[in-house]
């Protein structure tokens, strides 16, 4: 399990009501469970929505349980934004 930074963005950032906080988890897909846990309604709506930047890498289309977090990683939760 690595320990690390989730940033949130835009309509993400309101919904999660937090600009980041701290993730424990081995993979992307644990660490949104996780957040999912905290934050339930809207920002799980929301991060369906989301791309999602490992470590400055786009996640892409890779399923989120084979993308392995890092001690010290940040996750960026970015949701679509208008004109972009």
């Amino acid at each position: 399990m690595a320990a690390g930074t989730i940033r949130y963005w835009a309509a993400a950032k309101a919904a999660a009501g937090t600009a980041e906080e701290p993730y424990a988890a081995a993979t992307l897909a644990e660490a949104l469970a996780a957040v999912r846990e905290r934050h339930p309604g809207e920002l799980s709506q929301v991060l369906l929505r989301c791309s999602f930047l490992v470590d400055g890498n786009p996640v892409g289309s890779r399923g989120h349980e084979t993308v392995r977090l890092a001690e010290g990683g940040t996750v960026e939760v970015l949701p679509p934004f208008a004109g972009g």
